[in-house]
């Protein structure tokens, strides 16, 4: 009896939970749970994927290239690339700037900070076009000055820049946080005792510590801004071969009954979420190893 107590004793002394011998749930219970998430994810996610690449496919490979490279779905990638370009490095900055300042300070309008970082996810993006409509349009605040100083915001590159920007920036600042506030600030103050200049201590203390958060902010920003429509479609003014974005351009030629043409630029996009998808578990499975590591370097300290 003894011998039988003994083990889970010393696992629990050793910080590890001791091993449940016995499940809860029958194993019908799990096949049931599994079949059902497996058939929505059929249902929901394959079965559209699939069905996208071949409706893009269906004419042939020389008509779904034709459709890619026809001048204004050539314009429409052109723009969503020049949108995602300015608006992901701007968030970028942003969201640094946001996160270190938020776990490393105390200071007056701090959760007014969060709370406005994370306005986009609440406001729907339709809102946000219809502000800057109000904001720069013919008749709104500065549309007057605008026009009398001959600069153009809405039905422009710039405007569709600001919506994406607005609408994307809240994602690399809420990707740093958690993992910031959970590292601490013990490190960048030991480098800063030893003499190390403030932009010193971010470069090699700092960044190292967050670069695949960072990272993983930037992609999901990233798909976020060229898969963009509400705010964009607001502010786009839907000039073919100037103001169009990839989803602008699927939604107009799907209206024109091109349906090859629509879903050879939604394949396009759909890669996209693929791509993505793989980058972002590789980097979640390289956070969850840095952390492992960390609690291994932590555990032999102790």
């Amino acid at each position: 009896m003894s011998a039988v107590l003994e083990k889970p004793v010393a696992e629990a002394k050793r910080g590890a939970a001791p091993r449940a011998t016995n499940r809860l749930e029958p194993n019908w219970v799990r096949y049931v749970l599994t079949t059902i998430a497996l058939a929505f994810l059929t249902l929901f996610l394959f079965v559209p994927l699939v069905a996208v690449f071949t409706e893009a496919l269906k004419d042939g490979w020389d008509t779904y290239v034709q459709s890619i490279i026809e001048p204004d779905a050539l314009a429409a990638i052109k723009l969503t690339l020049i949108a995602a370009a300015i608006s992901v490095p701007l968030n970028l900055v942003f969201g640094v700037a946001a996160a270190w300042a938020i776990t490393k300070f105390e200071f007056r309008g701090k959760s007014l900070l969060l709370t406005l970082i994370d306005l986009p996810f609440s406001v729907s993006p339709v809102i946000a076009g219809l502000i800057y409509v109000l904001m720069f349009g013919a008749q709104g605040w500065f549309g007057p000055w605008l026009l009398e100083h001959d600069i153009k915001i809405l039905f422009a590159v710039p405007g569709i820049v600001l919506a994406t920007v607005f609408i994307t920036f809240p994602f690399v600042a809420r990707e740093l946080i958690p993992l910031m506030q959970q590292q601490g600030s013990e490190e960048e103050e030991a480098a800063l005792v030893l003499g190390a200049s403030g932009w010193k201590t971010f470069f090699k203390v700092t960044l190292p510590n967050i670069k695949w958060g960072l990272l993983y902010g930037v992609i999901l920003c990233n798909a976020r801004a060229m898969g963009e429509f509400g705010a964009v479609s607001v502010v786009s003014g839907h000039i073919r071969g100037e103001t169009n974005t990839m989803p602008l351009q699927v939604e107009i030629l799907y209206n024109e009954y091109n349906f090859t043409a629509a879903f050879a630029i939604a394949s396009l996009l759909a890669l996209l979420a693929l791509v993505t998808l793989a980058v972002k578990t590789f980097i979640e499975w390289r956070l969850h190893q840095g952390r492992k590591a960390d609690a291994g370097n932590t555990e032999r300290a102790a």
